[in-house]
């Protein structure tokens, strides 16, 4: 009776109390595979589930359910798996955890301490891993805190000692990840880790640099080119995207010195032969710059409003400057395909005097309701009668005469096309639900394709 008594005081003070009654325990397997490179040569997850349901089996042990889970245990509350784990043992779906060891469960501080936390409310009774088990007392939970605590140093020691080898890497002015387009990895046992020329695609950085730099290509036109007339891939064997090809023309590391990280301001001096020289290089970054500031300081009325109706590209818009004989300069502005979709589309090109014509018959065809601009137009005959009112003094029962008499929005829809703003223009074509297609120099209604042809 005493001898009771005495553990019950005891186990008021440590937080651990026997149970009068064995409570039948109900085990989850939890099976992880981190997908860090640091631990690829641990066990994988079909050979944790085979090991622990032999033990599971020896020792009569309660499987209710098998949760298998490949993510990283380092960042806490980030795997979905684990995550519904806890949410179930605070369900009182499960009372145990059978794993294979402590960091397959956790490897930071905060799954670490929801897993204590829950041992000490009493919803989870036990962790079974290979050698150990972890129960509901002092000394255990300390314990599983260590091992979880020592995962988290390994954890964070090894992010240290690679961002040092990184660094020292950069120091020694070897590139310290994968290679940019017409490099390669050094495979020799002399030198490893060395940065090489690619003999099949370096030859051809080398002439991109070139053409923008001597020949003003563009990047699209450099894009094509690649694509449709030499067919280049990738060491990934997929085409060199346009965005790839702007940042081969800004990686200082064609010529020698590159920054690591991107954007940390740490540079070196690469010790590997240069693709270009730093002056082609910047003959090239200034076209680039030059390129881009033009193309941004252009805007036109009708672009990514209509789509070539031959290979689907969007349809973009030029200037081309002709000079007559008086000697006075008169610009033209023409419209035609990107060819993003097909480098030899025929899609042809059209002045916007014309393409403005072909607008104003298409606004004969479209549903007075699907052209939208019915607010914007009352709005605008509002503003208009009070201008009349308050500027032209006129008395309020001719302004509610002006109010009343009817203007055809199709006629306001054709003034907006021909004498509008960009923006006004724009939006007028916006609010059109109907794609406009464009095709041998004629827009065409999508939902009818009926062409409209030009007198």
């Amino acid at each position: 009776m005493n001898n009771t008594l005495s553990q019950q005081a005891l186990g008021a003070q440590t937080g651990f109390q026997e149970p009068a009654e064995a409570i039948k325990i109900k085990y989850c397997l939890y099976a992880r595979k981190s997908t860090e490179s640091e631990e690829r040569q641990v066990l994988s997850i079909d050979s944790q589930v085979k090991e622990m349901l032999q033990i599971a089996e020896r020792e009569n042990l309660e499987i209710v359910e098998i949760r298998r889970e490949s993510h990283s245990a380092k960042d806490s509350a980030q795997r979905p798996i684990f995550n519904e784990l806890i949410e179930d043992i605070r369900k009182a779906k499960f009372n145990g955890i059978l794993t294979w060891a402590p960091d397959r469960l956790s490897r930071n501080a905060g799954d670490l301490g929801t897993l204590v936390d829950l041992m000490d409310q009493g919803g989870l009774i036990e962790i079974r891993t290979y050698g150990q088990v972890f129960k509901n007392s002092p000394n255990e939970k300390f314990l599983l805190m260590i091992l979880g605590s020592q995962a988290k140093l390994e954890n964070d020691n090894r992010g240290v000692n690679v961002k040092r080898g990184l660094r020292t890497r950069c120091e020694m002015g070897l590139w310290p990840t994968c290679p940019p387009s017409g490099y390669l990895t050094d495979k020799s046992v002399e030198r490893k880790g060395h940065i090489i020329i690619d003999p099949q695609r370096g030859p051809i950085i080398r002439k991109i640099f070139e053409k923008v730099a001597y020949e003003k290509w563009s990047g699209r036109k450099v894009y094509h080119w690649l694509r449709f007339d030499l067919n280049f891939k990738t060491k990934g064997n997929k085409p060199l995207s346009l965005s790839n090809i702007f940042l081969i023309l800004q990686n200082t590391f064609y010529y020698g010195p590159f920054e690591y990280p991107r954007g940390s301001g740490n540079w070196y001096q690469g010790n590997h032969e240069p693709l270009v020289t730093k002056e082609l290089f910047d003959l090239a970054l200034e076209q680039l710059k030059r390129d881009r500031i033009v193309k941004e300081g252009k805007e036109f009325a009708f672009t990514k409003l209509l789509t070539c109706g031959l290979c689907g590209s969007g349809i973009t818009a030029d200037e081309k400057y002709k000079k007559l004989k008086n000697g006075n300069t008169v610009k033209y502005i023409y419209y035609g395909c990107t060819r993003s979709r097909d480098h030899n589309c025929k899609g042809g090109y059209v002045r916007e005097e014309e393409l403005v014509s072909q607008l104003t018959k298409i606004i004969d065809q479209l549903d007075i309701n699907e052209i939208g601009i019915k607010k914007q137009f009352e709005e605008e005959v509002e503003r208009y009668g009070k201008f009349r009112q308050i500027v032209l003094q006129m008395n309020g029962k001719e302004y509610e005469i002006s109010k009343e008499q009817k203007v055809d929005l199709r006629s306001y829809a054709k003034y907006i096309l021909k004498q509008g703003t960009m923006t006004e223009k724009r939006e007028i074509l916006s609010c059109t639900k109907s794609r406009l297609i464009f095709k041998d120099k004629q827009l065409t209604l999508e939902k009818n394709e009926t062409a409209l042809k030009t007198e």
